[in-house]
């Protein structure tokens, strides 16, 4: 048997670098497979398999050359990465490592005849050379602040997590290490907080907003608002409330009115009570005197259940929706909308058409995009994580449902989103205070 190498170029990089990973000195038209496996969340395996057939001079690419057959088809550079599955059925859906900003390491495995052959390792790290890591536990704020090297000053980033709650430090790492000082912020279901998004009040990002301004002074006084589902509703919701404070807004698969407390809520208030107050009111919401809206699509409809068709029955109510509506025409900054048409969790493409269209009416005198993926689902994050994972049980409803979307749209709508991103910042930066852009 002729004499292999198996190559990741380059090994170890920000979870966003894509690698080369290539197996040279096969037979011509040799068949093998590689493999990868990953340790995710509290020790799940994760893996992928995919076989090739080598070309004339005894190589094998994965940025040139489409597998055979296994977990992914067609050509896809990272494929053995975003198809990846828990090796478990059931276990946990947690993509990223125990520790959420650890770097993540992968082995790739090269089986020749059946038998494994040669190992490669590749290390993707959310936590970029220099960056620090603080928690962040005063004025009553609970969250991580992930700090860029470099002296600064850094322009600034709030990251928004949606109804699973949580802290979440992935993002906001990824972020710092691209130039942003990012604060990922908890509202619920983190430390000292409460275990359920019903009656949150809206103070805490204001809180949180005056502090980032004051402690961290960033350039140019650049605050964005990044948030993830009922976070992409928050960071809208929050650019209205508090235009002066907020230069931009970064919307994840993010809703275009006010929702209620839905499938995160206290039990004691129900999934109809507020899921938001401010100066001690809870903000009107969609479901609230809704004629038209009813559960009956989630409650009773095929597993997995798709939660955005109940909302659907909401939205048919125009009274309604215009009371629930979030003023964006009253950000003062660009604003960035991540959508997909095959969201399962709620109407994303809807809402986005909803927020752009209310921006155009008003002649918002700044940029405004929407990145809407067709055949996408809910579960928009960053390049190259598992995508698979489309049915699971809320984690705090415990419904089983769907995100929506496939496995490789889903993983296409990752990397282009966060490309989209990381340029619309760019370009935010850039664009003096108040000044159209």
């Amino acid at each position: 048997m002729s004499s292999a190498t198996l190559t990741v170029s380059p090994e170890d990089a920000l979870i966003d670098v894509p690698r080369r990973i290539a197996v040279n000195g096969l037979a011509p038209g040799e068949e093998v497979t590689l493999s990868t496996h990953t340790l995710r969340g509290p020790g799940v395996v994760w893996r992928a398999h995919a076989s090739f057939r080598a070309d004339a001079h005894g190589v094998v690419d994965l940025q040139r050359d489409a597998p055979l057959a296994g977990s992914y088809s067609g050509l896809s550079t990272m494929g053995l990465l975003w198809s990846q599955a828990p090796e478990q059925e059931g276990a946990s859906r947690e993509v990223f490592a125990a520790e959420p900003a650890s770097a993540l390491a992968t082995e790739v495995t090269l089986q020749r005849h059946g038998a494994p052959a040669l190992q490669a390792r590749l290390v993707q790290r959310l936590q970029g050379a220099g960056v620090s890591r603080r928690e962040l536990r005063e004025e009553g704020l609970v969250g991580t602040l992930f700090t860029p090297a470099g002296p600064g000053p850094h322009p600034a980033v709030l990251v928004l997590n949606g109804s699973g709650g949580g802290i979440n430090e992935p993002r906001a790492a990824l972020y710092a290490s691209h130039g942003y000082a990012a604060l990922a912020l908890g509202y619920f279901k983190a430390p000292g907080l409460s275990d359920y998004i019903s009656n949150t009040p809206l103070e805490i990002f204001e809180t949180a907003l005056h502090w980032l301004h004051r402690e961290l002074r960033p350039l140019n006084g650049f605050v964005a608002l990044s948030g993830q589902s009922r976070g992409g509703e928050l960071v809208l919701l929050l650019g209205s409330l508090f235009p002066e404070l907020v230069s931009a807004v970064i919307g994840y698969v993010p809703g275009a009115v006010v929702h209620s407390a839905q499938n995160a809520c206290d039990p004691a208030t129900g999934r109809e009570g507020p899921a938001w107050t401010f100066r001690g009111q809870p903000l009107p919401h969609l479901w609230q005197n809704n004629r038209s809206a009813s559960w009956d699509a989630w409650d009773k409809g095929p597993e997995p259940r798709r939660h955005a068709n109940a909302l659907l029955t909401a939205l048919q109510d125009p009274e309604a929706v215009e009371r629930a509506r979030i003023r964006v025409e009253n950000i003062r900054g660009p604003v960035l909308l991540l959508s997909a048409s095959d969201d399962g969790s709620w109407p994303s493409s809807l809402y986005g058409r909803m927020v752009t269209e209310r921006l155009a009416q008003f002649q918002h005198p700044y940029a405004v995009e929407q990145l809407d993926f067709e055949g996408g689902g809910h579960s928009i994050v960053f390049p190259y994580v598992p995508t698979t994972q489309l049915v699971y049980a809320h984690p705090v409803s415990g419904r089983l449902s769907t995100t929506g979307g496939s496995p490789a749209i889903n993983a296409h709508a990752d990397e282009a989103s966060w490309a989209g991103t990381l340029l619309f910042l760019e370009h935010a930066t850039q664009t003096p205070p108040g000044l159209q852009a």
